[in-house]
């Protein structure tokens, strides 16, 4: 399972240690960093085919996280189902910023696009989002816009529960190893909200489907 940087300030890696060595399992913080940046990727990229279909009603909504002691904006975008539909690292909170996201968001479900999207008040959404929509049809507004801050409280709980797993120092080593981290992070939530495809109840349905992702190898 994908665990936190573990050069992460705030996060006590020894903890990992002691549940492994519990298993009989010695292993050293490195080699649980090198799980972290090598698994986190691959888990979701793997686990990929297997998602289902995000809904077309999005929430978007960004936060901030220490990245080599520098604030980073982890900007999310889930369905009205709490699936998580893309999430991106970057260094400014900006139009632009905004922009780059909701493309990749868009671009990440391809012909599937969102029908509304859920923001706060932030004035930046609302020219990106018109901007988006004159892209695609310079005559129709296809994604309708609802700026209602209280309407994302399903994300920004998200992001609290991210903090949490961060640790409450939210600082990891580098922008590589806070991809990797939040990729297998994602991945083992979606997994746990049951938001895959043919995976059977439980713990144990859970340990099974990703037994399976990584069965070839």
């Amino acid at each position: 399972m994908p665990v936190p940087d573990p050069d992460a300030e705030g996060m006590d890696i020894r903890e990992y240690e002691m549940e492994l060595g519990e298993c009989g399992i010695r292993v050293e913080r490195s080699t649980v960093y090198r799980w972290v940046t090598k698994f986190g990727p691959e888990i979701i990229n793997r686990a990929e085919k297997h998602l289902r279909r995000a809904s077309v009603d999005w929430h978007v909504d960004e936060t901030y996280i220490r990245v080599g002691g520098k604030w980073r904006y982890l900007w999310q975008a889930v369905d009205a189902n709490g699936q998580m539909v893309d999430f991106r690292l970057t260094a400014r909170l900006d139009a632009k910023a905004a922009k780059a996201f909701l493309n990749k968001a868009i671009e990440h479900v391809r012909l599937h696009r969102p029908v509304t999207i859920v923001t706060d008040k932030a004035h930046s959404y609302r020219r990106v989002i018109r901007e988006i929509n004159r892209r695609y049809d310079p005559h129709f507004d296809s994604i309708r816009h609802i700026d209602k801050k209280w309407r994302n409280n399903m994300i920004e709980s998200d992001h609290a529960a991210i903090k949490r797993l961060l640790g409450y120092r939210q600082s990891v080593r580098s922008l590589r190893s806070a991809k990797a981290t939040l990729s297998g992070i994602e991945t083992i939530r979606t997994i746990k909200r049951g938001h895959i495809h043919h995976k059977h109840p439980g713990v144990s349905g859970e340990i099974l489907f990703i037994n399976q992702l990584f069965a070839a190898a």
